[in-house]
């Protein structure tokens, strides 16, 4: 490995440990040679999200706008010529070289970050999921050949899991999305349960509001247990890292649920003890793997 290249993973790397620390931890279970290339895919989506809502939050919607597009056309450009002299980028390429990962799922990655800057509302779940293929579910799809499958069944499993991590990170961030103007919620469902979109911006929990979010956590868990039929599939090593992100991921709804539902005032997090005791059972698994 060059050491351009090996700069780009390291820059990747050092992107997961420092704004994915969930993901980052559960990324150590797996052997070390699978790693730096799923620090390449959290580097390529982490840096896509800086642009939309960290690195330009001083300029125009259309400013950022500018630069997602500039950028995002310019690493799916070195992806088709299988090279590229960009920090992130390298490593990038690299892990869809060697993996043969489809170039598609990059494109409807850049699809949804550009949605960000244009859409703020949703309908209706299918609305929403257009969006979520784009910004989760491809990522899933992105890891398989990293992680190794052996039954097509695996890319349901994948597809269920990813969504899963967005919609609870989506009811956790209610609040914090309304503060930037978006909500990503299935309007027409919390209509259902008489929650307006007027409710929602007066970030005041009600019985209402209270019971859509059951509704769409008891969705959260459904997908959760999909996917965990399909974990089977995945090489075994790759398994104790998956089953430990699913908890980890997916168990930000029974935070929500100790918070009271009250998504507004309480920002509901994975406690240290819950993520060193997932981490630790992982690891004895994994390691286990390893010695057999």
């Amino acid at each position: 490995m060059s050491d351009l290249l090996q700069q780009s993973y390291t820059e990747c790397k050092r992107l997961n440990a420092l704004h994915g620390k969930t993901y980052y931890l559960a990324t150590l279970l797996l052997p070390a040679k699978k790693r730096p290339p799923v620090h390449a895919l959290y580097g390529f989506a982490r840096f896509a999200d800086e642009i939309v809502d960290d690195l330009a939050s001083t300029l125009s919607d259309q400013e950022k706008a500018d630069a997602l597009h500039i950028w995002g056309e310019s690493v799916l450009a070195d992806l088709r010529k299988g090279e590229s002299n960009d920090l992130i980028g390298r490593a990038l390429v690299d892990t869809v070289k060697t993996y043969s990962i489809p170039l598609e799922y990059f494109e409807a990655f850049m699809r949804s970050m550009e949605m960000d800057l244009t859409v703020t509302r949703y309908k209706n779940y299918q609305e929403l999921m257009t969006y979520v293929y784009g910004s989760a579910v491809v990522i899933g799809l992105e890891m398989l050949p990293i992680l190794g499958f052996s039954d097509p069944r695996a890319i349901e499993a994948a597809t269920a899991l990813g969504t899963a991590f967005q919609l609870a990170n989506f009811i956790r961030d209610i609040d914090e999305d309304i503060e930037r103007g978006r909500i990503y919620m299935p309007l027409d469902e919390f209509a259902r349960f008489g929650v307006s979109e007027e409710m929602l911006l007066a970030r005041k929990l009600t019985p209402e509001i209270i019971e859509a979010i059951k509704f769409q956590i008891a969705r959260v868990r459904e997908l959760q247990a999909k996917a965990e039929a399909g974990i089977q599939y995945l090489d075994p090593i790759s398994r104790p890292c998956i089953r430990a992100a699913s908890e980890l991921y997916c168990g930000i709804v029974d935070e929500i649920e100790a918070n009271g539902y009250d998504v507004f005032t309480k920002r509901a997090t994975t406690s240290t003890w819950r993520r060193l005791r997932v981490a630790g059972i992982a690891f004895i698994q994994t390691l286990f793997l390893r010695m057999r």
